[in-house]
């Protein structure tokens, strides 16, 4: 099943339910993160070809259109065939993310399920959101409706490129958006081929565009552009704020963001150590530690500290590593030779603050972009490794011994996307979950994120959320009615 040298089927822009080539004429290479070698070129779009997709996406919603004048059960069925395209593609579409992306052939096929369960979910609320009937008084009648908000714009990441297609793509068409989207420049292979199983399902032409590119550039078109009503990304803070900037700068377009964090993940002596090890560990060092949510500060009572380090790094050294098609490979590349470097400097301001490294820290192998496992104890709150987002395989295993004080050492960072407690003692975790500053907060398990449940961050970690019945309120209008009624005797 796993292949190494999948065909690259689609390299240009998408728009208007067409392959087209830049404006510009302009390329540039993806990247196996596996090799560092060139995959591909593919057509790098900018502003020119941002504004093709949008006059393509305002006449897909433009009053009278098909997709505009649909009825929300055929929207629906469109959307259940497109994901049952992807499922019956499943095979070739986790080849190519693994190829482009790096990880591990197994989680790039889970991936793709849980993009499909995404999708047939929102599938599923397009002719169930509505507005209310409000009371009035006797001569006015009162009505909210929800209307879908327009165009677009909508800008992804490389962690997770096929899910964060499906958590952007599913709320937006099933309130009836049209779509100008920016896959990330390491990543753009897999939103390329989706567009055209898009195509393939029956989704009229503009509804869907793709445009690959950079970020100052189309992306800076996006979130710049006048006619686009609302920007989703997910990615770093630094980028938000851009976003947030352009957004305000222009046409006040709406804007929900997924940003960075750096989760807590607290182990209480009364937990199971060997669970705790297993959970701590995927919680980090999962999708090799790209991940926005990733447990990267374990807290644990000081009166198992040894005993869980020392299994902890036992299971770091077993993690394999290596050729993302092998099978059996736990940990593939870190996404591009900036990530890399990236991350292990991390690594060495982690020893020189005093950090005790228990295992890994260093390059494996002579090719590619792969890091060994690597694990520190003794990790101080003032600590860099402590207190920025590292995004790799790095374990940061810190010592407490009283609950409060750890949840106010938890909430001692400027992020808030996740946390996580490990306890048998109910009153604790419910205490814990209630004060923890968290949009997702996990008890006895980790990075359990469900397409009905909502996700996202509180304070830097960004607002707005995804997922859920609350991830439609980011692309919905509500519009109020009122008509005043006659007083004259029926």
């Amino acid at each position: 099943m796993a292949n190494p040298n999948p065909e690259i089927k689609y390299t240009k822009l998408f728009i208007n339910n067409e392959y087209i080539d830049a404006v510009s004429g302009k390329t540039f290479p993806t990247m196996n993160p596996a090799t560092g070698q060139k995959i591909i070129d593919v057509a790098e779009g900018d502003k020119a070809d941002v504004d093709l997709a949008v006059e393509a996406a305002k006449k897909a919603f433009a009053r009278g259109s098909p997709w505009r004048e649909m009825d929300p059960w055929n929207r629906s069925k469109i959307m259940i065939k497109l994901a049952d395209l992807i499922m019956r593609d499943q095979v070739y579409i986790a080849n190519l993310e693994t190829l482009d992306n790096g990880k591990p052939f197994s989680e790039a096929m889970m991936d793709v399920i849980y993009s499909v369960e995404v999708l047939k979910y929102y599938a599923g609320w397009c002719d169930k959101f509505s507005g209310d009937t409000v009371p009035a008084g006797s001569s006015l009648y009162s009505v909210t409706k929800k209307e879908p908000i327009g165009v677009v714009g909508q800008i992804i990441p490389w962690n997770y490129p096929l899910l964060m297609l499906a958590w952007k793509w599913g709320p937006a068409l099933a309130t009836g958006c049209t779509i100008v989207m920016k896959p990330a420049e390491q990543t753009p292979l897999t939103a390329l081929y989706v567009a055209s199983l898009a195509k393939e399902a029956g989704f009229a032409p503009g509804v869907i565009n793709i445009i690959p590119g950079y970020g100052p550039t189309a992306g800076a078109a996006i979130s710049h552009h006048p006619e686009i009503r609302k920007v989703a990304f997910t990615g770093s803070v630094e980028v938000g704020k851009i976003i947030m900037k352009a957004a305000a700068e222009t046409n006040l377009k709406r804007v929900s963001l997924e940003l960075g964090g750096k989760s807590p993940l607290v182990v209480c002596d009364d937990a199971d150590v060997d669970e705790a090890v297993e959970i701590a560990h995927e919680a980090l060092f999962s999708n090799h530690g790209q991940s926005c949510c990733a447990g990267s500060r374990t807290y644990v009572h000081e009166k198992i500290y040894d005993q869980f380090v020392k299994k902890a790094v036992e299971k770091a050294k077993a993690r394999k590593v290596g050729n993302p098609f092998e099978k059996g490979v736990q940990q593939g590349p870190q996404i591009d030779d900036e990530m890399f470097t990236k991350v292990l400097g991390y690594i060495e301001s982690g020893k020189k603050e005093g950090a005790k490294l228990e295992c890994g820290g260093k390059r494996l192998g002579d090719v590619g972009f792969f890091i060994e496992p690597t694990v520190f104890s003794n990790v101080k709150d003032d600590m860099k490794i402590a207190k920025e987002e590292i995004f790799g395989p790095v374990q940061s295993i810190f010592k407490f011994n009283n609950l409060d004080e750890m949840i106010e050492r938890a909430n001692n960072t400027q992020y808030g996307l996740a946390a996580a407690i490990i306890t048998k003692d109910l009153n604790r975790a419910v205490r814990f979950s209630n004060y923890v500053d968290a949009g997702s907060v996990w008890i006895n398990c980790y990075d359990a994120v469900l397409p009905q449940v909502p996700f996202g961050g509180y304070k830097m970690s960004g607002f707005g959320r995804e997922l859920g019945k609350a991830g439609l309120d980011n692309y919905l209008e509500t519009k109020t009615v009122t008509m005043k009624l006659s007083n004259k005797n029926l």
